[in-house]
């Protein structure tokens, strides 16, 4: 399949580029049936020999072209309308009836504030292309898109969420006049999978009541059925638990498919090389150190552990809090000992095998460097974030 998109280096049409690339080179196995034999780019500098070569070449077209920020307001329905309008005609011209996919808005419904040059010319463009599929009978899929947000945007352009990310991320002050405005959002790389289950004939479609898509399979419209509804003062106050992490070591709760786990992926885009490494917190003494790694609320916390040569750490119990050690260098004797007996587990472990051994809830336990030369490294998992106020740690050898 050849596959064209226009507005190629733009914000979408880069990550849809970069998807389709995958499937082509076979970075990308998740879709099995569909096979990219070439990707055809286009963008503002291109010629229009080569868009009328791409369109009399083109099995699909991706038209994601478009005016965002004119100079002056007519430039909206030239840039949106009038491409639009010349895309339709070479592939007219060569009498191309494949599908086309036209990037529009949710600005298109005219309602409200969304009454304005922009949004007509995207209405426009939508009357076009519905026209054009009729007139050809060629398939044609138009998204309604809501704001959109991901890697590559640009900042200070048409994107609060790349602003705020840009502008956190790099110490630069933002301005936020209502943190109540809510913001209907699609991440990119839903919406890239949207657009890829329209190449493969799986999109899903809509009509639409004022602002809200109601699917139906017989639906003029398609949509990205996974959006997210958001407050500002929500996205500003996410970004700022962001930027302290290197700080706090607390990751904030980021469930899979959650807004917050795209919004973190977003900002961590954004960051300048000098963010992009931090120090961490370093205990060390005479028996090695302990240096904290990462810590959350629901997951516990992680950290690693350096035990100098024929040293032992540990010597104590919990009540409710526990372990995992995993020697991942050097060679180890863990030993644990129920509270109140004489029995004690021994468990000799080393790097060359990595092995994963429970500290028990009310056991109290160590961990032997049994090497007199090389230093012991071990990393640790607790269930729960080291609390200094109840460390519920508890002093008892082995």
């Amino acid at each position: 399949m050849k596959v064209l998109v226009t507005g190629a280096k733009g914000f979408l049409g880069k990550n849809l580029v970069c998807a389709l690339n995958n499937l082509k080179i076979g970075n990308d196995r998740t879709r099995p049936n569909l096979k990219i034999d070439e990707i055809f780019e286009y963008d503002i500098d291109g010629t229009e020999s080569e868009l009328e070569s791409y369109c009399q070449k083109a099995d699909f077209v991706f038209n994601l072209a478009g005016v965002n920020r004119p100079e002056t307001q007519d430039e909206f329905m030239k840039g949106n309308f009038g491409f639009a309008s010349d895309l339709l005609r070479f592939l007219e011209k060569h009498n191309n009836k494949c599908p086309i996919m036209l990037s529009s808005s949710l600005q298109a419904t005219l309602i409200g504030r969304y009454n304005g040059e922009y949004g007509r010319s995207k209405k426009a463009g939508e009357d076009l292309f519905f026209e054009y599929g009729i007139r050809t009978g060629a398939k044609v899929l138009v998204y309604r898109f809501p704001n959109l947000f991901g890697k590559w945007s640009r900042p200070n352009y048409n994107s609060a969420v790349a602003t705020f990310c840009n502008n956190i991320a790099n110490d630069l002050p933002i301005s936020v006049s209502d943190p109540n405005v809510e913001l209907e959002l699609a991440y990119v790389d839903d919406v890239v999978s949207e657009l890829l289950d329209g190449l493969e004939n799986k999109e899903h479609r809509a009509e639409y009541d004022g602002l809200t898509p109601v699917p139906t399979d017989s639906g003029k419209f398609c949509f990205v059925p996974v959006t997210h509804k958001v407050t500002l003062g929500e996205i500003v106050s996410l970004l700022n638990k962001f930027a302290e992490q290197p700080k706090t070591l607390i990751v904030p709760d980021i469930p899979n498919g959650s807004f917050a786990k795209k919004l973190y992926s977003t900002y961590l885009s954004y960051l300048p090389e000098n963010k992009v490494a931090f120090k961490l917190k370093t205990n060390s003494d005479e028996r090695g150190s302990f240096t904290e790694l990462i810590k959350t609320f629901s997951a516990g916390q992680f950290s690693v552990n350096i035990s100098k040569p024929g040293i032992t750490k540990g010597q104590h119990y919990h009540n409710s809090k526990w372990e995992f050690f995993i020697v991942v260098s050097g060679k180890a004797l863990i030993e644990e000992r129920k509270i109140g007996t004489d029995e004690v587990m021994r468990f000799e472990v080393s790097g060359e095998e990595l092995t994963a051994v429970h500290m028990l809830p009310g056991y109290t336990h160590n961990i032997i460097n049994l090497s007199d030369k090389e230093n012991l490294i071990t990393f640790m998992w607790a269930n729960e974030k080291f609390d200094s106020n109840n460390p519920d740690t508890f002093y008892e050898k082995v």
